[in-house]
């Protein structure tokens, strides 16, 4: 059974062991960067296709921010294939990319963040010892033409945290397809 949504100011769960669409395994430790957006996405999704190229945008407007953009696609394949390891392979390489791309096989990751959405996004935020969340939501008001956006929501809460500030709007109502669960979560998506 899926867990409730992280709240603001919940520390950013353990993960381990996601296969990477580059062959490697990541876990949450392997992120150090001082900010890190985890958005859980997927291939098939016509939401998260139509932030791809805004997702890519990010990571490259705030890399040298000490900010990191990851995404994760815990999506059930036996009725969503097209979202498979190994076609999460082929979109990484056909769109380029440029942030991490995991599958959480188990979905584990999922539960353990309440995800609900595709893409849904969870910004944390280094503080002493953890990392703990500062947003979490969708990443602007406009999800099918970037030309009509009006509201930054992701990109506000990540100049608010580079500037040491507090986010100005910590909680937007994520919009996209629902995560596809198995069926031995108790969940259908």
């Amino acid at each position: 059974m899926k867990s409730q949504s992280l709240r603001i100011g919940d520390a950013l769960p353990v993960f381990q062991a996601l296969e990477g669409v580059d062959g490697k395994k990541y876990s949450d430790s392997d992120f150090k960067s001082r900010i890190l957006v985890i958005v859980f996405s997927c291939n098939h999704c016509p939401y998260v296709q139509a932030y791809e190229d805004r997702m890519m945008k990010l990571q490259a407007d705030y890399s040298s921010k000490n900010v990191q953009l990851v995404a994760i696609n815990s999506n059930e394949t036996e009725n969503y294939p097209e979202d498979s390891f190994e076609n999460m392979v082929v979109r990484a390489r056909q769109r380029g990319f440029n942030f991490p791309y995991l599958r959480d096989e188990d979905q584990s990751t999922a539960e353990a963040f309440g995800a609900t959405h595709t893409p849904q996004f969870f910004v944390f935020s280094v503080e002493g010892e953890g990392k703990k969340l500062r947003y979490s939501g969708k990443m602007d008001d406009n999800w099918q033409n970037p030309n009509l956006v009006k509201e930054t929501y992701l990109r506000d809460a990540l100049d608010a945290l580079i500037a040491g500030r507090d986010v100005p709007l910590a909680e937007t109502y994520s919009i996209g397809c629902t995560i596809k669960w198995s069926k031995s979560t108790g969940e259908i998506g």
